[in-house]
């Protein structure tokens, strides 16, 4: 008897631990944004907040660049020119209103432009020399960075208001710097600047501050930032280590730059970071040294090569090669990859919603302490990018989550 109500009580723990691993990441999806009508190849730059807005450049037959705003409704709209007849587009605002990227202009001089439904595409001018181009925007459209020539043909970051147009922000004691990413509110810019040894570093800059050497990781020469969380207190890009091979990197006040790692390879880069600065992507070599797009999350065990993770998304043996940018939730990525169905490099939007699992928090093929640990540990949070430790992918660490590492401990083991 004792057996049987002991077989009735299993067996109702395994049918509720199912259903809650079945109901979870239902709305993961993948979808290749194609080309314009004239197009080779597409790569996407940048996503609007609720992952509604792609932008990002098409390849024509003509072996012209144009910046493309992209809209599930609408599809791929072409930004226009200033009159040179190419442009890119680089980012994007966070309602998907405002553009930003450069473009050329009559003179053959490519320029750092702004993008409105209502105003087309403004030349944001120079520091006094001939080229410019805009990298990023903040959360409201108002603040763009980026880099720009000024009168000595010196590369300089700049950061521009309609106020008060474009400034130069400095170096770190060299000759050049460039701007590639801002903070929502527009108050902290992050690129890379040379100081007076002759690298070029990553850098934090601030009005109140300035312009914050970052440092390289142990050993290394070279670094450069290239994105930053909505506060401006997490930021990510690439920087050398001690043999000369580039990494990822999350750079923190308290932690200073931290090494994200590969996928098996000997390289990768941070491209972009969500809001709250827990979740990464970019593009790392894997074993066999092919460019895959990653995503690392500080809960979820490290770096996820994305053609893994979201296998069943990629048919005929599509891939996704770079993951460029991320929405502030962390929901949305975009990139370039391999469309198998056209036969071409194309634009990508992965709605990446949750990946429910068996408990396996840490990802080393076995459920044990490590991962209830981490469950514990993150117990009673809540939020879209909670990583792995949201088991079920229902925006909680809760209960549920606890469930499944219990029912599934030792699996694999």
């Amino acid at each position: 008897m004792k057996g049987s109500r002991h077989f009735r009580v299993s067996a109702l723990l395994s049918a509720c631990v199912l259903s809650l691993i079945a109901t979870a990441g239902w709305s993961q999806s993948l979808t290749w944004l194609g080309v314009l009508p004239d197009g080779m190849y597409s790569y996407a730059s940048g996503v609007s907040a609720d992952g509604a807005v792609v932008v990002g450049s098409v390849l024509t037959v003509l072996a012209e660049w144009r910046a493309f705003r992209w809209t599930a409704s609408g599809g791929m709209q072409d930004l226009g020119d200033l009159g040179g007849g190419g442009s890119w587009a680089s980012g994007v605002s966070a309602d998907g209103s405002v553009v930003v990227g450069r473009a050329y202009n009559a003179a053959g001089q490519f320029r750092a432009f702004r993008w409105t439904a209502l105003g087309g595409m403004q030349d944001l001018g120079t520091l006094g020399g001939s080229w410019s181009y805009a990298y990023d925007v903040s959360a409201d459209g108002s603040v763009v960075v980026g880099w720009a020539w000024n009168a000595a043909g010196q590369v300089r970051a700049f950061r521009w208001t309609a106020s008060g147009g474009m400034r130069d922000l400095g170096t770190l004691g060299g000759n050049g710097s460039l701007a590639r990413g801002v903070s929502a509110d527009g108050a902290v810019v992050v690129g890379w600047a040379e100081n007076d040894a002759g690298f070029s570093r990553a850098f934090r800059w601030t009005a109140s501050d300035g312009m914050e050497e970052l440092g390289t990781l142990p050993g290394g020469g070279l670094s450069a930032a290239s994105g930053v969380s909505a506060d401006g207190s997490v930021v990510v890009g690439e920087a050398q280590n001690a043999a000369g091979q580039f990494r990822a990197f999350r750079w923190t006040a308290s932690g200073g730059m931290q090494d994200l790692g590969t996928l098996g390879g000997d390289e990768s880069a941070a491209l972009g970071v969500s809001a709250d600065g827990a979740v990464v992507v970019g593009v790392a070599l894997n074993a066999a040294g092919q460019k895959r797009a990653f995503r690392w999350t500080a809960s979820g065990g490290g770096m996820e090569d994305l053609n893994t993770t979201y296998a069943s998304l990629l048919t005929n043996g599509s891939q996704l090669g770079r993951a460029n940018a991320i929405s502030p939730d962390g929901r949305y990525i975009v990139g370039e990859g391999r469309n198998a169905a056209t036969g071409r490099n194309e634009a990508f939007l992965l709605d990446t919603s949750c990946t429910a699992h068996n408990g396996d928090v840490v990802r080393n093929g076995c459920v044990d302490d490590a991962d209830l640990l981490q469950v514990l540990s993150a117990f009673g949070q809540t939020g879209i990018n909670l990583g792995r430790v949201d088991v079920n992918c229902d925006w909680v660490v809760d209960d549920a989550d606890l469930l499944i590492v219990l029912f599934n401990f030792g699996s694999g083991c």
